[in-house]
């Protein structure tokens, strides 16, 4: 299915009575693509978790495209069209790379596990090892390619480089931006590597404490010198 953009709109949330969000309201337009940044605890993985569906929401709507998805679980938004790549990875050890793929086909044909094989050409050379015998990058190239052989519309990837080799980061930012060129997927990126995170964005927010405390584009928040040492703790960015 073709990009659809995303609305949030004064969203609230958290686990159980703890409220992690308060008041997040942002657009992404179809084919866009949005970094969200932010110190550790700030709330990050607890949004894309809400927009996945595996939070309790108290307030707010999550829109996909023209489908009010607030108040579906997280199996029918993914089949609204929206891909969540978790932190965990969530590969299914005691299956195969293969068999792990073909979990994310939602129908398609066995052919179309060669898009997974053209994107991670690591993952063909390992189709027959288990879940349990990959590297953590092979781990998460599997869960990307996994969620992206459904061709979702909206593209949730959380921390995606953490504990990562450099070349191994490499390769998987390079597949984002292949991605991301098509212009087939809107893609939301949540990333602790802030360099990687704005060479790839071309929108940013920043959470402060589970709210909205800086947005713009990557060029304007690396121009805000004050505003990085602020909200993202380092001294400048390059």
């Amino acid at each position: 299915m073709p990009a659809t953009p995303l609305e949030v709109q004064n969203l609230s949330a958290g686990y159980g009575p703890t409220r992690v969000l308060e008041g997040i309201s942002f657009s992404v337009p179809a084919g866009a693509r949005l970094a969200v940044l932010g110190r550790n605890g700030m709330g990050k993985t607890t949004l894309l978790a809400t927009l996945a569906g595996q939070t309790r929401r108290y307030d707010g709507r999550i829109v996909l495209g023209e489908t009010d998805v607030t108040a579906l679980p997280s199996a029918s938004r993914a089949w609204h069209g929206l891909g969540f790549v978790p932190q965990a990875r969530c590969v299914f050890p005691t299956l195969t790379v293969e068999e792990n793929l073909f979990v994310g086909l939602k129908g398609r044909p066995k052919s179309a596990l060669q898009e997974a094989y053209e994107m991670f050409p690591r993952l063909y050379e390992r189709r027959r090892n288990l879940g349990s015998q990959l590297s953590g990058g092979e781990q998460q190239m599997l869960s990307t390619a996994r969620s992206i052989l459904g061709r979702p519309s909206v593209l949730l990837l959380d921390e995606p480089l953490e504990g990562l080799a450099p070349v191994i980061c490499e390769e998987l930012m390079k597949a984002f931006a292949e991605l991301a060129r098509t212009g087939d997927m809107t893609i939301l990126l949540v990333e602790q590597r802030i360099q990687s995170a704005l060479d790839f964005a071309d929108q940013v927010i920043v959470l402060e404490r589970g709210r909205i405390a800086w947005s713009g584009t990557p060029d304007s928040l690396s121009k805000d010198h004050a505003a990085v040492e602020r909200l993202l703790g380092v001294g400048g960015l390059h």
